[in-house]
């Protein structure tokens, strides 16, 4: 069984017992609504690519429905920055992801790890990196995978090399998987415990607390108050 439908079992029995709820609901999705993704993700990946051109084709499973997901996040984005980050992100993502393609050697044989888990992980460190949430970690994540295969096609057309590059297809839904569980993974956990240690116990002290502000205007007007009803007094 190919890793990213282990990955993706994995990560739907977790979205089905609730323990991503308040992940996916910083994402603005349901846990519904991700299951569903994630079982046509599985399914999409069986129907034949839809042909782009003689050498380009585009998954279901691996292309046009992360894609979709990720038109959806950018759609419900926050503000305009967050927008614009997700967009350069994915940008940064796919050059990496691409020139990572070019470096590796052309054998999968001459390498421990298979190219295309190491585009997974490039791309899923890479978003993680120089995403500001966890909705551009995952756009970045997708479109830096797709963008890659796009770049690889250009790269085909012009140097007049052979072969299909099939979007999100074939070995690229290894990397499109692994690339967007990392890139939410990491952003969850590592901005989970940055948002403790920030706003954890160490600074509290610093924080105003509940009605502390007017407490202490309210006592030092009573003792303002007592000092003036002394100099009446005297």
């Amino acid at each position: 069984m190919p890793l990213s439908y282990i990955l993706l079992s994995i990560t739907g029995l977790v979205v089905l017992f609730g323990f991503a709820h308040r992940v996916l609901d910083r994402m603005k999705m349901t846990d519904t609504w991700a299951f569903l993704v994630i079982i046509g993700m599985i399914i999409g990946t069986l129907i034949p690519n839809i042909p782009i051109t003689k050498t380009v084709s585009i998954n279901i499973g691996g292309a046009a429905i992360p894609i979709a997901v990720c038109v959806y996040l950018f759609l419900r984005a926050e503000s305009t920055r967050e927008r614009v980050n997700a967009v350069v992100v994915s940008i940064v993502t796919g050059i990496a992801v691409f020139i990572a393609g070019r470096i590796l050697p052309a054998e999968p044989e001459a390498m421990i790890i298979e190219p295309k888990y190491i585009y997974g992980i490039v791309g899923g460190l890479i978003a993680y990196l120089f995403s500001r949430s966890r909705r551009s970690a995952f756009i970045a994540g997708v479109m830096g995978i797709m963008l890659a295969n796009v770049m690889q096609a250009v790269s085909n057309y012009l140097t007049g090399t052979g072969g299909a590059v099939p979007i999100g297809g074939a070995g690229f839904f290894d990397s499109v998987v692994i690339s967007m569980i990392i890139a939410v993974f990491l952003s969850e956990i590592i901005g989970e415990t940055r948002e403790k240690i920030q706003g954890g116990t160490s600074k509290k002290h610093l924080e105003p607390r509940e009605g502390m502000a007017s407490s202490l205007i309210d006592t030092n007007k009573k003792e303002e108050g007592d000092k003036n009803e002394q100099k009446e007094d005297e």
